[in-house]
């Protein structure tokens, strides 16, 4: 979160003063004499206006030689003569870079961004202050000259020092860290006051304890008005150039800015601000001018640059309305609904169990998304009714700025400097007349647009405002951008199950969804990375259906279990790869803004909830976030979530976490299906083969080398493939799965002449039967479709989604038509699309999928909440946390078992019911009743919430007994589990037991009598226990 704060007047640096500056003189003029491209008679002149008047910082001479110096002053003076008696401005663009820094100048206009030319200030950002760590880390001194270029032109000279930091100890620990003397550069010590050490100080004391910016403010004895704003080094992106933009929307200019970079990660940004009118514009309208760069300078942090930065530097759009533009730009992306009526008549007339019929609308939606609205496509639209855009903007301030300042502030300021300063909605909340209407709104959209796809992209961004619940982006301090989304405005063809709620997030170094599809509900949150431009492309076209895809699975998956599905994605931008936790970080803590009320005016206060009702959120671990459950429980809890226990699963064991991989939760479930196969078929386990993607060195991969028996083929993971069709050395494989390792570690002495190992990064390989492989990196990411990896079983235990798809399906058979393999488990989520599934299903295979085999880990993560939620935080502590001697407690370990006894338990009833069905419904796809089974569950625990069950207290408790582990009611009892348990999520769990029991018993087309049957034993025992 961020501070905003107001701090006493004192002084500033110390100025910079170079005693040589005389002799430096006098060299320029030896040399501009010898040059001779000045009148002899003139250069006294030139080199005395250049060194007393034009008003350039000390600094300039000091670091600039004469040599350069002459060179300006020569470049100057042609560009004066050039310009004489033309209209033509005089443009100075100086740049040196050298090894340790540069220094870079231009002409500049007070309170003007720059629109063309060379922009110093991006390149300072790109080139030295986004990439600035302790390791490596740059301070700028920037200086505006107190002259004119010339007469003829109202410019000052803007100089840029940049200078490699010299650390007093560039790698601080302990008491350290906070020391400012030993965490400072060297040439900041020697300048800097003691009343801004002492500032600074404190500024960098907030930063080190908070996520995102702390901003403070004096007035200087000049009258120049002072922000200083401290952050994380590489928590935002052009932040240094925003911030310009940003005072010069407000007509004002800066004399000096400085940048100081400290050991410790702390970047801290100091400016001096004074008005450019400030002979018309009254004192108080300037203050209230400096606290609006305050608030707005916290939404820069978020959003430094858009695409609509053009129209902001021109004044055409404030801030606020650019940064929404942006937003809607994102939300326009991933929710036009682009598939038209067509598409909805021919999906109702064609079978959605029939994979011809699903190949058509695969392709047919896949080529209408590609091809309708194109990134580039929405932008110009956008950027061509930016006047629409400003109107939609109003709606969405109407209903969620809320103002702490006085409404009559407001309005003087609003009635002073509406003209000359811009101001923006944010401060005025309205300011002549109320914003259009949604009707009014639609009414102006048709007549402006001159098109039926600009009309589309503009009622997008109302549909937009029309489903936003609450945000934060008027919050005073954030660090991203975060939507709780009504998704009503998600088209049911294209959805047709609808979540039960949607938040879009929105940073700097990425964007992100979190989907779920019933209040109490769980999923992981993954990383999605991108190799290149294009896979970000697809990435980002495809995020949302993908998001989408996952959060239904998994409440498929959680039909056990009180928590429905749920699943968060974070999509890096391209330049931010290598920042995965600071979108972490920026993505838990704007969704916490949503969840929690805020108390602490001007820093978190009370938003605008449409929504009603609160709201607790379960985070767990997914692709690229295993690592940061721990940061983000903790962060919850510094925050002041209740919930801050339960809030994340997968966390460390010193914090209760149950890691699935330590105990193989995951695999438990997935190879209960392996088992059944062979049980069922009465197969020898030892003599079957298998591929395996997902390799040792993961949680599903190395478990299901660990747990199994079978004769392994080939194994494909993220270093390449390893193949032997003698199957794999088994005690080299457990090697690498204990040590977690991937294939590359593989010792080849150990495979048969027959087998190999092709890295991604090889190239030109041949194998032992002379196929030639071009390259490592193809090879590896189509393997699963070669004719090698041919098995009796495929447990697809890692890879991305929908790898088999109705386009590569035939690949997985043979010129006769058989199947590449008998048997698939599908551990990795969405591995398989569900016509691939039907196509293999079809043609004999036994296909169990996702939904149905990967719930093991889903189940211990609950059971894992539910610890959380029933015991105190001391009992916490003490019973579920690996203890300072690096014990873990006697009752976790039972719990454990417990855990594990109830993920086997589900596994196997469900495994039982689904080979059950497909019997008994002649052989209809497993894949379909697994859906089915899902389907009925998930209904029947709906439909159970509206009885009355819950209200007699005798079932209650008996169902209470059965559901809870054994070993939780022995420690806690059940009373108080009761008591201490939110009362929606003891609902949950009641509902899903007799739900998922009475399913597995009876089928998914029970008779009407069933129910009564199943209910009756129950009824009978809660009786005779409370007798």
């Amino acid at each position: 979160m961020t501070v905003a704060e107001t701090i006493s007047a004192q002084g500033d640096y110390t100025d910079n003063v170079y005693s040589g500056k005389q002799d430096h003189r006098a060299q320029v003029c030896t040399i501009l004499e010898q040059e001779n491209a000045i009148p002899r008679h003139l250069i006294d002149a030139e080199v005395n206006w250049f060194y007393d008047v034009l008003g350039l910082d000390d600094m300039y001479f000091m670091l600039e030689s004469p040599t350069a110096v002459a060179r300006h002053i020569t470049s100057l003076y042609g560009a004066q003569l050039s310009s004489a008696g033309q209209d033509n401005a005089i443009n100075v663009t100086f740049q040196n870079r050298h090894e340790s820094g540069a220094v870079f100048i231009h002409n500049s206009v007070p309170g003007m961004s720059k629109t063309e030319g060379p922009h110093f200030e991006q390149m300072i950002d790109a080139d030295y202050l986004d990439i600035s760590v302790p390791q490596k880390a740059y301070r700028v001194e920037s200086y505006r000259s107190r002259g004119k270029v010339s007469k003829s032109l109202d410019a000052s000279l803007r100089t840029y020092f940049v200078n490699a930091c010299d650390f007093v100890n560039a790698a601080p620990e302990g008491d350290a860290v906070h020391d400012i003397s030993q965490v400072s550069d060297r040439t900041f010590l020697a300048k800097a006051t003691p009343h801004v050490l002492d500032l600074y100080s404190g500024v960098i004391a907030k930063v080190l304890c908070r996520t995102g910016p702390v901003i403070v403010s004096d007035k200087l004895p000049s009258g120049a008005h002072r922000l200083v704003i401290g952050y994380r080094q590489r928590s935002t992106q052009g932040f240094f150039a925003a911030l310009s933009d940003l005072y010069h929307y407000y007509s004002m200019y800066s004399s000096r800015k400085y940048v100081e970079q400290f050991s410790n990660g702390v970047t801290v940004i100091s400016l001096n601000a004074s008005p450019v009118l400030s002979a018309t514009v009254p004192q108080a309208s300037i203050e209230e001018c400096v606290s609006q760069i305050k608030k707005e300078a916290s939404l820069l942090y978020c959003i430094p640059n858009t695409p609509f930065q053009t129209l902001f530097k021109t004044g055409e759009l404030s801030v606020q309305e650019a940064v929404y533009a942006n937003a809607g730009w994102i939300f326009a992306q991933h929710f036009l609904n682009r598939l038209g009526s067509e598409y909805a008549t021919l999906a109702e007339i064609l079978d959605p169990t029939d994979a011809t019929d699903i190949e058509v609308l695969s392709k047919l939606k896949k080529r209408l998304r590609q091809e309708t609205f194109t990134r580039e496509l929405v932008l110009d639209i956008l950027l061509r009714h930016h006047e629409l855009v400003k109107d939609l903007y109003a709606h969405f301030a109407h209903v969620h700025y809320v103002s702490s300042d006085s409404s009559s502030a407001v309005n003087r300021v609003a009635d002073r400097l509406k003209a000359d300063l811009h101001v923006s909605l944010s401060m005025t909340r309205m300011q002549d007349q109320m914003p259009l209407t949604s009707e009014e709104l639609q009414l102006k959209i048709a007549r402006v647009t001159s098109n039926a796809n600009d009309a589309m992209v503009m009622r997008a961004l109302l549909d937009f405002n029309e489903h936003i619940l609450k945000t934060n982006f008027y919050q005073p301090t954030k660090v991203a951008l975060s939507f709780r989304m009504d998704p009503g405005f998600l088209p049911a063809v294209e959805y047709p199950a609808k979540p039960y709620g949607v938040f879009l997030v929105i940073g700097n170094e990425f964007r992100g969804f979190h989907v779920r599809f019933q209040d109490v509900a769980r999923g992981g949150i993954r990383i999605v990375r991108s190799r290149n431009a294009e896979a970000f492309s697809i990435n980002q076209r495809t995020l949302f259906d993908e998001n989408y895809s996952l959060a239904s699975t998994q409440h498929r998956k959680n039909k056990d279990i009180p928590e429905g599905g749920s699943k968060g994605t974070i999509l890096l931008n391209l330049d931010a790869q290598d920042r995965p936790f600071v979108a972490f970080e920026k993505y838990v803590d704007s969704i916490l803004d949503l969840l929690l009320t805020g108390e602490t005016p001007g820093i978190k206060n009370k938003l605008v909830d449409r929504l009603g009702r609160n709201e607790i959120l379960f985070f767990g671990p997914d692709e690229g976030t295993a690592g940061y459950m721990d940061w983000a429980s903790q962060h919850a809890r510094k925050r002041g979530a209740p919930f801050w226990k339960a809030f994340t699963t997968g966390k460390s064991q010193s914090l209760g976490g149950i890691p699935h991989d330590t105990y193989g939760m995951t695999t438990r479930s997935v190879h209960q299906y392996v088992v059944g196969i062979m049980r069922k078929l009465d197969l020898d386990e030892s003599a079957c083969t298998k591929f395996q993607t997902g390799g040792p060195d993961g949680d599903l991969g190395s478990n299901e080398i660990k747990i199994s028996h079978d004769r392994t083929t080939a194994i494909v993971d993220g270093s390449g493939v390893l193949y032997d069709p003698q199957g794999i050395d088994r005690a080299e494989l457990s090697r690498l799965a204990e040590a977690r390792l991937m294939v590359q570690h593989f010792d080849t002495a150990k495979l048969s002449p027959q087998g190999f190992r092709v890295l991604v990064d090889d190239f030109q390989v041949t194998l032992p039967d002379g196929t030639l492989v071009q390259d490592g990196l193809a090879f590896r990411n189509t393997f699963h479709t070669n004719r090698l990896a041919a098995a009796d079983f495929f447990v697809p235990c890692g890879g991305r989604p929908e790898s088999i798809d109705i386009n590569n399906v035939g690949m997985l058979f043979d010129e006769d038509g058989s199947t590449r393999f008998k048997y698939v488990v599908e551990g990795a989520n969405l591995f398989f699309t569900q016509d691939a599934r039907l196509r293999l299903e079809k043609a004999g295979v036994h296909l169990f999928k996702d939904a149905s085999a990967n719930k093991g880990g889903v189940t211990s993560s609950s059971l894992e909440v539910l610890a959380a939620l029933s015991l105190t935080d001391d009992e916490f502590g003490r019973l579920m946390c690996k203890q300072p001697d690096g014990s873990l407690p006697t009752f976790y370990q039972e719990y454990v078992a417990d855990v594990q006894a109830a993920i086997e338990s589900n596994a196997a009833r469900e495994f039982e019911c689904l080979w059950n069905e497909s019997k008994a419904s002649g052989n209809k796809p497993k894949c379909v009743l697994s859906d089915d089974l899902s389907v009925a569950i998930v209904d029947l625990r709906k439909n159970l919430e509206s009885t009355n069950l819950w209200d007699n207290v005798p079932l209650r408790r008996l169902i209470m007994r059965e559901a809870l582990p054994a070993r939780l009611l022995q420690e806690v009892g059940l009373d108080t589990i009761l008591q201490r348990v939110p009362l929606n999520y003891l609902k949950a769990i009641f509902g899903a037991y007799l739900a998922s029991h009475f399913v597995y018993e009876y089928g998914t087309s029970p008779s009407q009598f069933a129910f009564f049957e199943f209910m009756s034993r129950f009824y009978a025992k809660a009786d005779s226990s409370s007798a």
